[in-house]
């Protein structure tokens, strides 16, 4: 929280800071809504995402499409809302049940895969988690600069992707004739 500065926001809207302190009451009411507005974003993204008969693809698809533009689009909102960087833990609740919502909204793309059997023996919850968990990965080294010029969505993709793969129950061991 240290990094934000009401006056800053004040600025760069146009506005005062007693105009931002009128709408938000205080730099806590502050954070809390750009919090609620990073999850709102996730959710509203996830919804509109269309759905075709593949639900890897479509899940990858919503790593790249919904948090990858999040990300790239607002990364100060990523910063507050998906990792709480400074945010004391009595605001992050604050914003919970907009998180629970764009959760929903992951949590349904896994349901499709646990449906096709894709899910190689894991909960839902897991799955999401180890999505989630690459993509702020992914996140963090994009927002450094690390992935190559121009070549970012295409890694997103293929690492998403990759990791659904892996996802997947083991294929049955073909069996080799004796003596082979």
């Amino acid at each position: 929280m240290a990094g934000l500065s009401v006056r800053r926001i004040a600025d760069r809207a146009g506005t005062s800071t007693r105009a931002v302190y009128a709408v938000f009451e205080s730099k806590e009411g502050l954070i809390v809504a750009l919090g609620r507005r990073a999850f709102d974003l996730l959710a509203h993204a996830m919804d509109k995402l269309p759905s075709s008969d593949d639900p890897a693809t479509d899940l990858a698809e919503a790593g790249v499409r919904v948090f990858r533009t999040l990300v790239v689009d607002h990364p100060a909102l990523f910063k507050i809302g998906l990792q709480h960087r400074d945010v004391p833990a009595h605001l992050v609740q604050e914003f919970r049940a907009e998180a629970e919502n764009a959760w929903l909204r992951l949590h349904s793309r896994f349901q499709r895969l646990q449906e096709h059997h894709l899910l190689g023996g894991r909960t839902i919850d897991e799955a999401a988690c180890q999505f989630h968990a690459l993509c702020e990965g992914l996140a963090a080294i994009e927002l450094r600069g690390l992935l190559p010029g121009g070549q970012e969505e295409r890694l997103w993709r293929d690492a998403l992707s990759a990791l659904i793969e892996g996802l997947r129950p083991p294929r049955a061991q073909q069996q080799l004739p004796p003596g082979a």
